[in-house]
C-alpha cells in the first residue's frame, strides 16, 4: 500500500470530514471532486474559500480577514500593486512566445544575473519550477554523462515524470527513478556529528559509491537550499561547502533549488545557498520569482550549460513570454525598492526571538530554526527523546486555521510548522500570530 504524500496527504481535507461541513463548502467540495478527480488536495479539514488577497492578508467568501502565514507564490505580497500594474500594461501590448526579439526578457535577464555570482551568467525561462528542476536534471546528465540524481529523504522538486522521479515527499505511490540516490537531510537538531557539514558530505559520497557499485555514473547533487520539505532546516551559514566540493571531485553538478529560499526570503542574502557561500553549477526558480504569475528560470554556468545547449535546441512557448518578464521584473524592483530582503531579515529575527520565547513556555515545542522569514516550528511529545508529534502539530494547524492564521506543516513526520508568509508580512504581525499559537498549544498540549 501506498504511503501518503507528506507534503500533500498531510494537511489535507478528506472524505470523512464532509459531514463536518456547511451546506455552501460542501458543495463546493462535491462540485471540486466531480470536475478536477481525485488527485488534487484541499487544506484543512474545513477547507478555506477565498475570495481576495492583498499583502499577507486573505479574506472568505464570507468576508472574514486571514493572516496568510504560508503562501510564499505571491512572495512580495497577494495582489501587489506594482506586479498588477506591470502585468496590466504588457498584456495591453503584446504577449507572445521567445522566437521573436523582444527586449524585456533581455534586461530582466541582465538584471538577475547581476544578483547571482559571476560564473552563473546563463539564463532559460520556463512556466513552473517542476519545468525548471527538469531541464537542470537533463543538463545535468548532459554535462556528466551518467544519470544518477541525489536529493534528501523528504525532497520535493516538482511533477514532470524526471522531478517526480527525485521527489520522495509524493509518497511511495510516485515511484522514485531507479536512478535515483536518498541522503538524510541536514537535520542539525537531530544530526549529534558536531560537523554538520561532513556529515552530510559523507552521506553523499556513500550514495555515489553506491551508485558505481550498481553501474550508475553519478550525475549531480539537486538541493531545495532551506531544504524545505524537509522540515526546514537553514542549519549553520556555510555548512553546505563539504557538500559542493564532494559533490565536484565526484564528476557531478551541483543544483540549487531556490524556488523557496531564493529573492531575498532568507534574509540573509538574497539566494539561499548564498548563505553558504557556495556558487552551484545551477540555480533554479519558480512562480515566487512572478510573484504568482507562471514563470520561471534555470539559471548556470556557460560551461554546464554548453554540454545541452551546444547540441539540443530549447523551445518553452511562453517561458520568458513578455507578461510574464513584465512581473519578474516588477518583483526584482520591489525587492530593491521596499529593501524586502533586509525587511525579511529583521521581521524575521524578531518572529524567530517570539516563537523562540513559546518553545521556552511549552514542553512540546522541542525546535525554532530558521532563516529570515522562513521558520521550522516543530512539535514533539517528548522533548529529551525529540519523539515527533504530528497529531499535535495538525492539530495546531487547525486551531490556527479556526483564528484565522494559515500555515501547514512540512517535514519527514508531519510535526514541523512551516511558517513561510508573503514577504509583506509586518513586525505587526507577529502578535496575531504568536498569539493564536500561544492558545492552541495552551489548549491542546500535553
Amino acid at each position: 500500500m501506498a504511503t501518503r504524500s507528506t507534503i500533500m496527504d498531510t494537511n489535507s481535507f478528506r472524505a470523512e470530514h464532509a459531514g463536518q461541513l456547511d451546506s455552501d463548502t460542501r458543495r463546493l467540495t462535491d462540485q471540486r471532486s466531480r470536475v478536477l478527480g481525485e488527485s488534487y488536495r484541499l487544506f484543512y479539514r474545513k477547507p478555506v474559500h477565498l475570495v481576495k488577497g492583498r499583502g499577507q492578508y486573505l479574506w472568505d467568501a464570507a468576508g472574514d480577514k486571514y493572516l496568510d502565514v504560508y503562501n510564499n507564490v505571491a512572495s512580495i505580497g497577494h495582489c501587489h500593486p506594482a506586479v498588477v500594474e506591470a502585468v496590466t500594461a504588457q498584456m495591453q501590448q503584446l504577449n507572445t512566445h521567445t522566437r521573436y526579439l523582444h527586449q524585456r526578457i533581455l534586461d530582466y535577464s541582465e538584471d538577475l544575473l547581476a544578483t547571482l555570482p559571476a560564473a552563473l551568467d546563463r539564463a532559460m525561462y520556463m512556466c513552473t519550477g517542476s519545468e525548471a528542476n527538469d531541464l537542470a536534471i537533463r543538463v545535468a546528465k548532459a554535462y556528466s554523462g551518467g544519470t544518477g540524481i541525489i536529493v534528501t529523504q523528504e525532497a520535493y522538486h516538482g511533477t514532470s515524470e524526471l522531478t517526480s522521479g527525485v521527489s520522495p515527499a509524493l509518497g511511495s505511490g510516485q515511484p522514485l527513478a531507479a536512478t535515483t540516490r536518498l541522503v538524510p537531510p541536514p537535520d542539525r537538531y537531530r544530526v549529534t556529528d558536531p560537523d554538520l557539514g561532513a556529515w552530510f558530505a559523507g552521506q553523499i559520497q556513500q550514495q555515489i559509491d553506491d551508485m558505481a557499485a550498481h553501474g550508475i555514473t553519478f550525475a549531480g547533487f539537486l538541493a531545495d537550499s532551506i531544504f524545505s520539505s524537509d522540515g526546514v532546516l537553514p542549519g549553520p551559514a556555510g555548512f553546505l561547502q563539504p557538500v559542493i566540493d564532494v559533490v565536484h571531485k565526484n564528476g557531478g553538478i551541483y543544483i540549487a533549488d531556490e524556488v523557496q529560499p531564493g529573492f531575498g526570503r532568507t534574509g540573509e542574502a538574497f539566494w539561499g545557498f548564498a548563505r553558504h557561500g557556495i556558487v552551484p553549477d545551477i540555480v533554479t526558480t519558480g512562480k515566487p520569482m512572478g510573484n504568482g504569475i507562471p514563470v520561471s528560470a534555470m539559471l548556470a554556468k556557460s560551461e554546464v550549460l554548453a554540454a545541452f545547449s551546444d547540441t539540443i535546441p530549447y523551445f518553452n512557448t511562453f517561458g520568458g513570454n513578455p507578461v510574464a518578464m513584465a512581473a519578474a521584473q516588477a518583483v526584482l524592483q520591489v525587492i530593491k525598492d521596499e529593501q524586502l530582503q533586509q525587511h525579511s531579515l529583521a521581521v524575521g529575527q524578531q518572529l524567530l526571538r517570539e516563537l523562540q520565547g513559546l518553545a521556552a513556555k511549552y514542553e512540546c515545542v522541542g525546535d525554532v530554526r530558521g532563516a529570515g522569514l522562513f521558520i521550522g516550528f516543530e512539535l514533539v511529545s517528548d522533548r529529551a527523546a525529540k519523539t515527533p508529534d504530528k497529531a499535535l502539530a495538525l492539530d495546531v494547524t487547525e486551531r490556527l486555521r479556526e483564528q484565522r492564521v494559515l500555515t501547514s506543516v512540512a517535514g519527514p513526520y508531519g510535526n514541523v510548522l512551516k511558517l513561510r508568509p508573503p514577504l509583506a508580512f509586518q513586525a505587526s504581525d507577529i502578535d496575531w500570530l504568536v498569539s493564536a499559537l500561544d492558545t492552541s498549544l495552551a489548549t491542546l498540549s500535553r
